[in-house]
């Protein structure tokens, strides 16, 4: 089963100095993943328009979808609309339905700069529906968010079953074995098994166990019987209580 694919742009010399951390892009991984989109790439750009021109038209041609999140706020800083725009050749222009939404929300405090928030790239579209105060600007496969977290979070709700596929079956392993010695055991697993995505991941300290094991994949019998088979091979002993429960359990396992 293929999945679909993302990549996340992270826009902001506040992010690249230290000065703020990034909580944008773990948890745009976190809501996608289970609706079954892999995330394949997180790239994190300064404030400038030439480089987000560059760079954002090359992901959206290779990934299923591209979300932006940071600089479309009021201020000198805020780029992203106009270095997206140039990048897919197009305009900037006002939208007036987001001119009309700030002209409410603000009043007699609207300033020119506040209206700049109503710029959006020639083409786009507003996504999100009625609940949200500000809708989302789409351009193509392009789903262009603030950089304020809680922002983020509130309109990625909106739209978050725009994205759903098929969704990513796990199952955790604690293996209470050195990771060396786990490797062959990991490696002749993926020849069986070659579409399993597998993970492995060594606990300092030790949690009672050495290595942390995930497998994943689209299709419940796959991952039943990669899991059975992992057991099968590895030696007596090496497992530790019980597997932790699937994300999504396949049939005949909960």
């Amino acid at each position: 089963m293929e999945s679909r694919t993302a990549a996340i742009v992270i826009v902001g010399n506040e992010v690249l100095s230290g000065k703020v951390e990034d909580a944008n892009s773990p948890f745009l991984c976190r809501e996608l993943r289970p609706l079954g989109v892999s995330v394949e790439r997180i790239l994190t750009l300064p404030d400038v328009v030439d480089l987000i021109a560059a760079e954002v038209p090359p992901l959206a041609a290779r990934y299923d979808w591209v979300f932006s999140a940071g600089g479309i706020g009021p201020t000198h800083d805020d780029v992203t609309i106009e270095g997206i725009a140039r990048g897919f050749g197009v305009g900037v222009v006002l939208q007036e339905e987001l001119a009309r939404l700030l002209r409410d929300h603000y009043g007699a405090r609207l300033t020119p700069a506040h209206l700049k928030m109503a710029s959006i790239p020639a083409g786009a579209q507003l996504v999100g529906g009625p609940a949200l105060a500000f809708p989302v600007v789409a351009f193509r496969n392009v789903y262009i968010f603030p950089g304020i977290p809680s922002i983020l979070r509130q309109k990625f709700a909106s739209i978050r079953e725009t994205f759903r596929q098929a969704p990513f079956h796990l199952a955790t392993l604690e293996v209470d074995l050195d990771e060396g010695l786990l490797a062959g055991h990991l490696d002749a697993l993926l020849g069986q098994f070659p579409g399993l995505l597998v993970g492995s991941y060594p606990q300092h300290p030790p949690a009672g166990y050495q290595v942390k094991v995930t497998l994943e994949t689209k299709d419940p019998a796959v991952l039943a019987a990669a899991e059975e088979a992992l057991r099968t091979r590895l030696p007596a002993g090496a497992l530790v209580g019980e597997p932790r429960a699937p994300l999504n359990p396949p049939p005949g396992r909960r």
